[in-house]
């Protein structure tokens, strides 16, 4: 290489020089990648704590874990936000089989779904009546539904790139299955998981009753996708088989847990506050390392990613780990009630509550002003691959804090296989890559240095 062309190389550098932005953002991700310690927590939440269900003994020990780490950092302030929470246990493993005719059975694997109430001590048996929605319990009516299982059988779309879209598209017959079908006098529902693979794990997840008296509320289970298949192909050849479950979940009395909050005070507008954060509980079935111990951890790894980098928070940055996201959402609504008693101006909220994937980007639920400021910010975010820049959903933990000037936000995994271990068995450990995890809390820790660094935009007042 001669002298000339190694002259014309420093000039061009000269020329464009590495902007202040573009130096701290990478300065975060070296540092992720670097001394990350976010998949360090995670292993300990999941490995040590396990699923964390809310009201559960594992819950109350990922809080004192979770706070114990948080004073570890040097933070300005530490402290635990009490919240009364729902305590559903699940009781002794569930158990079902099909019979295709007396004493001739095939054992499938369910779970219950959480809120549901027990069968009887001796289990269901009955006829199925196969559906694909709740609008068909309308025609199909009392006359062919009183006394039999109804078995809700509606897969996710695989057509949806967003496997979120192919999951709210079905979601439904799990959250309203029981109170719609109990309407119909039927025995119990039985619910295909939400899950686009075909394999054996069940998976869970909040249902409601509504209004339904308490002696009318039904059974309700979710079988899994190769179960289903199977239950479905054999009801076609034989429509008068019957289903057997048994299952000894309970709803017990509300217990009081705490949300984890901690804080890095604002150097310039400390009355401003932004807060990053993921839920703290999980369901039973694995260990909750994707829903959510890796929004948490990332969340946690933001404000350290920002102490370690040397960057002073011109406003106050809170990490707040939500409890009972998954059954309740008690701890997102008393944050924002307590926030708004205190008169606390939140104008950012950042969640990270979609897996511990590869980071793709992020929806925003903000004014146009803020929207387009934020897209200005995408090349910033592209050498890491990170390019995905939307208006849409931002979390259900930070919903709450929702008013016309906030900007609300969710980090963008890449969603394919989330779904795979989305509330079942297999949401565990190893199923968490280390690099994504981590590159996830980079990019998280690079939209709140920007919205720290620049602001929100104001929402223009109309005059009267």
């Amino acid at each position: 290489m001669n002298k000339l062309f190694l002259l014309l190389l420093l000039t061009v550098a000269q020329a464009f020089p590495q902007t202040q932005d573009e130096t701290q953002i990478k300065a975060i991700y070296d540092a992720a990648l670097t001394q990350g310690k976010a998949y360090d927590w995670l292993n300990h939440l999941s490995n040590q704590i396990g699923g964390r269900l809310s009201g559960s003994v594992q819950a109350e020990q990922a809080i004192d874990y979770t706070k114990a780490q948080l004073d570890s950092l040097g933070l300005d302030r530490v402290w635990l936000q009490p919240v009364m929470v729902p305590k559903w246990v699940r009781g002794n493993p569930e158990f079902a089989y099909i019979e295709s005719a007396p004493g001739i059975t095939n054992n499938v694997p369910i779970c219950a779904l959480g809120g549901s109430v027990a069968t009887p001590i001796g289990g269901i048996k009955a006829n199925v009546v196969e559906v694909s929605s709740i609008e068909e319990l309308k025609y199909l009516g009392k006359d062919k539904l009183s006394g039999k299982i109804v078995f809700f059988n509606r897969p996710m779309d695989p057509k949806f790139i967003s496997t979120f879209d192919a999951y709210s598209g079905c979601v439904d017959q799990r959250y309203s299955g029981a109170m719609e079908a109990a309407k119909y006098n039927a025995a119990a529902i039985i619910v295909r998981s939400m899950n686009l693979r075909l394999d054996d794990f069940p998976h869970t997840g909040s249902m409601s009753y509504g209004d339904t008296p308490v002696t009318r509320r039904i059974p309700a289970a979710a079988i899994s996708t190769n179960a289903a298949e199977l239950l479905s192909t054999t009801l076609k050849l034989n429509p008068e088989i019957k289903f057997y479950f048994k299952q000894n979940c309970q709803q017990l009395p509300d217990v009081e847990s705490f949300n984890v909050i901690g804080e890095i005070k604002g150097s310039t507008y400390p009355n401003e506050y932004m807060t990053v954060g993921g839920h703290l509980d999980s369901w039973d079935l694995g260990d909750g390392s994707h829903d959510d111990g890796a929004g948490c951890v990332q969340s946690m790894e933001v404000l350290r990613l920002l102490k370690i980098t040397g960057y002073v928070p011109k406003r106050t940055i809170r990490v707040v780990l939500f409890m009972n996201e998954e059954n309740g959402l008690r701890g997102g609504n008393k944050y924002a009630e307590e926030a708004l008693a205190k008169n606390e101006n939140h104008v950012f909220a950042l969640e990270s509550d979609s897996g511990g994937f590869s980071p793709r980007g992020f929806s925003l639920d903000c004014s146009d002003a803020n929207f387009k400021r934020i897209q200005e910010w995408k090349t910033l975010f592209e050498p890491y691959l990170v390019h995905l820049f939307t208006k849409g959903y931002s979390g259900a933990d930070i919903g709450p804090l929702k008013n016309p000037d906030i900007v609300l936000a969710g980090l963008v995994p890449d969603s394919q296989r989330y779904f795979d271990h989305h509330h079942a068995e297999n949401d565990t450990f190893e199923h968490v890559n280390k690099r994504e995890l981590q590159l996830g809390a980079a990019t998280m820790a690079g939209l709140v240095y920007l919205i720290d660094n620049y602001g929100v935009a104001p929402t223009k007042k109309i005059k009267g």
